[in-house]
């Protein structure tokens, strides 16, 4: 059990660094034929991850959601939840919107359709708060829970936090036999 444990880490750690070194360079090879500068590279970056999360999120069956390697690790729909609750927390602190008007995040046992609802949800708070960046307002400081933070380090906190659960969802499907988004020719 150790050994799968470790193994499992290793795995993860791997796609972790390459998923977001292949954000990188993706976002490296669009920038030639669109726009350029910080906040580009931002929308670039969370663009990609947000179509791969979503698209891995639908190819996992609806019965595998409850799914996890070994009885210590979550579920995938808790890692979905998880995407989830992190942007709704980050990107609410750019958008300035208040908990309360926040959609709900579900209990991890709920059906595909709610914890993807719920995902789509967050998605579309962050969509808001990626568009309101621009170059001139990347350093603005703003309330995230007790700290400050840049706009930018919350945009691209984001997208790293993102990256790495991108990553466990990968392992995931891969677990199950069936390819990750990234991965699809």
């Amino acid at each position: 059990m150790k050994g799968l444990r470790k193994r499992l880490a290793l795995r993860a750690a791997a796609l972790c660094t390459l998923g977001f070194a292949g954000s990188l360079l993706s976002v490296q090879a669009q920038a030639p034929g669109g726009p350029t500068g910080p906040s580009a590279e931002a929308m670039r970056a969370y663009s990609g991850l947000k179509a791969n999360i979503l698209k891995a999120a639908d190819k996992m069956p609806a019965e595998d959601y409850a799914y996890k390697p070994t009885p210590e690790i979550r579920t995938f729909a808790r890692v979905v939840n998880h995407v989830t609750e992190a942007q709704l927390r980050a990107c609410s602190a750019v958008n300035g919107t208040a908990a309360t008007a926040l959609p709900k995040v579900p209990p991890e046992t709920a059906d595909k359709a709610t914890v993807i609802a719920a995902l789509q949800a967050s998605f579309g708070e962050c969509d808001k708060a990626f568009a309101t960046a621009t170059d001139a307002n990347l350093a603005e400081m703003l309330t995230m829970g007790p700290a400050k933070r840049s706009r930018i380090g919350i945009l691209f906190g984001t997208v790293a936090h993102d990256d790495e659960q991108y990553a466990t969802l990968a392992l995931y499907l891969r677990l199950k036999g069936l390819v990750p988004p990234s991965s699809e020719k």
